[in-house]
């Protein structure tokens, strides 16, 4: 485990693994995305209550169970940041930032969207959404600590820390449906019990959550690796990769 983390921390490692994963998760994700929106969009039956306004839950739903892993595996390279000062954990804390950002600010969009004619508002202040807010406002936090600061390893340090401290807000966010009153409805997918939504439905969101996990991991890594070339452009190493 140790062997692979350390590999991991090494720049030209991780580009020229970055380079590889790319080439191969472009054409996957992309399948994956297609299929899933034709199948949820457009082949899924409407549902009985709510016609076919609910499609959107084949955006809304994988954007925020992504956003919401995302925050944890900035929090676990900030945890490695700090712990073991890896500079690559402070590189990928950067580069997850914003693509958790656009995450949260699709999901919070796409459910103000669903709410008008489910709830007959746009924005009501529910514990579920309140707390989903929050989560975007931590994302843009660290976004804003990475660039307030001329010393990097200051700016990697305060953004591990907040990292850190906003992992309070997740376990809020999955059980707040069920600790407060919320005009949220509860959890459909189940992975103990069985799923409160038709096999119809369910199959093609657990297709576009998987290609969610696929673009954010491609679009991490398109950041990274953009990274790597800006801040090592003058090293051997990436001078004889690009040569």
């Amino acid at each position: 485990m140790w062997s692979i983390v350390h590999k991991m921390g090494s720049p030209p490692w991780f580009y020229r693994f970055a380079n590889g994963a790319i080439a191969w998760l472009l054409p996957i994700v992309l399948v994956a995305l297609v299929v899933g929106c034709v199948w949820g969009l457009l082949v899924a039956p409407p549902d009985y209550r709510q016609g076919n306004s609910y499609r959107i839950i084949f955006i809304h739903v994988p954007a925020a169970v992504v956003a919401l892993a995302g925050y944890y595996v900035m929090a676990t390279a900030g945890l490695m940041s700090i712990v073991w000062k890896i500079k690559m954990a402070d590189t990928a804390m950067r580069a997850l930032a914003p693509v958790g950002a656009a995450l949260t600010f699709v999901a919070l969009v796409t459910g103000s969207i669903w709410g008008k004619p489910t709830w007959g508002a746009w924005w009501v202040w529910d514990a579920r959404i309140t707390s989903m807010l929050i989560l975007l406002f931590l994302y843009l936090g660290v976004m804003a600590l990475s660039e307030a600061f001329d010393n990097k390893a200051a700016a990697a340090k305060a953004c591990a820390v907040l990292s850190l401290v906003g992992t309070v807000n997740i376990p809020i966010i999955y059980k707040s449906v069920d600790w407060w009153y919320s005009l949220h409805q509860p959890a459909s997918i189940k992975f103990t019990g069985e799923s409160a939504i038709d096999a119809s439905m369910l199959y093609p969101l657990l297709l576009m959550i998987v290609a969610f996990y696929g673009l954010f991991a491609l679009c991490v890594l398109l950041r990274m690796r953009t990274e790597l070339l800006t801040t090592h452009r003058q090293t051997s190493w990436l001078r004889s990769e690009l040569s």
